[in-house]
């Protein structure tokens, strides 16, 4: 099935440009395993930028700049190979192979936040402000009508949910923020399994929704 829902072009250029923080980067970088589109668009933005670096007027570098740089590239160490399907099922208790993005980073347990709804956070060591987290949600679960407090990336591994948004499925990405309100359902046939970026917390909407605040651990 091919992918409809796909991140904004300005966090595609915020990525390109090094600017997009180390949670949200995480999750971009897992859609653009699965994307060609979106792939191929930062490469064209990374590309612009380097010529536009290439054009610029040189500055001298300060005292000692060379020499942090290779510091910094020392201490990066190789790049960590791809997860394997095999490793993901025992990640995420599920069959779906989890996004080579994620094979740098260490996880934690499962963590009951809601009905049906279950969290496992990853671990972004150059972040430590940073949310980021698989969330599995059972087949017919609803989240309860929401908004953000600030924004929110959810990237689809395995599964599917729909809203008044739309149907996301594997590959889909979903930006959100406090202009967004949804009531996301997970569809039948098996777990829906997302990769998510929070800033902030989720606001729950109507009387039931402030009932249910408190319990919900997202």
């Amino acid at each position: 099935m091919s992918i409809t829902h796909h991140p904004h072009a300005e966090t595609l250029a915020e990525l390109a440009s090094g600017h997009l923080d180390s949670g949200r980067s995480i999750v971009i970088a897992a859609h653009l395993e699965r994307c060609r589109a979106c792939a191929r668009q930062v490469r064209l933005l990374e590309a612009v930028g380097g010529q536009l670096i290439e054009d610029a007027v040189p500055e001298p570098m300060s005292e000692g700049a060379l020499a942090r740089m290779l510091g910094l590239i020392d201490a990066a160490g190789p790049i960590a190979a791809a997860v394997t399907p095999d490793l993901a099922s025992q990640v995420t208790g599920e069959t779906a192979p989890l996004p080579a993005a994620l094979s740098a980073h260490g996880m934690g347990g499962w963590q009951w936040v809601g009905p049906g709804i279950h969290r496992r956070m990853v671990e972004v060591s150059d972040d430590k402000g940073a949310r980021v987290f698989l969330l599995k949600a059972r087949p017919g679960t609803r989240m309860p009508d929401h908004t953000h407090t600030g924004s929110e990336l959810t990237l689809v591994l395995s599964g599917a949910f729909s809203h008044s948004g739309g149907r996301f499925g594997p590959g889909d990405l979903e930006e959100a923020d406090d202009s967004v309100e949804h009531q996301p359902l997970v569809e039948p046939g098996g777990p829906c399994i997302c990769l998510v970026a929070m800033e902030g917390s989720l606001r729950l909407k109507g009387l039931a929704g402030r009932l249910l605040q408190p319990f919900l651990r997202l």
